[in-house]
């Protein structure tokens, strides 16, 4: 389970700009998490839940967007979107040529945060 530590990096980023800017608490931090990053979100939140105890952020709420898998196909040059976590063809033309745009994101938007 690599959400685990992928929870733990999430973290140390919190801890370290947290630390850096003077912020004494952490009540949400948003992600933004594509469909075809190969993160389980609710492995991940689970994880979370688990290193952020003890911490600055230990009542923190994870919030997490989702970003659909997104390409162009290199056969038709049609850009497309789907809602599935994975593509292997074109939607608009049926070719497996294609350069995926979108959906293997991994980011931290928004801390929300108190001072000191």
């Amino acid at each position: 389970m690599h959400e685990v530590s992928i929870a733990q990096g999430i973290l140390d980023i919190i801890i370290e700009n947290s630390e850096r800017h003077g912020f004494r608490k952490v009540n949400s931090v948003t992600l933004r998490i594509g469909r075809a990053s190969g993160i389980v979100v609710d492995a991940l939140r689970f994880a979370f839940e688990i290193v952020k105890k003890d911490t600055i952020a230990s009542e923190a709420e994870l919030l997490i967007e989702e970003i659909p898998v997104g390409g162009v196909c290199l056969n038709c040059n049609n850009s497309f979107t789907t809602e599935d976590n994975y593509i292997l063809e074109c939607p608009h033309c049926g070719g497996i040529s294609f350069k995926i745009t979108k959906g293997r994101e991994l980011d931290i938007i928004e801390l929300d945060v108190e001072d000191i």
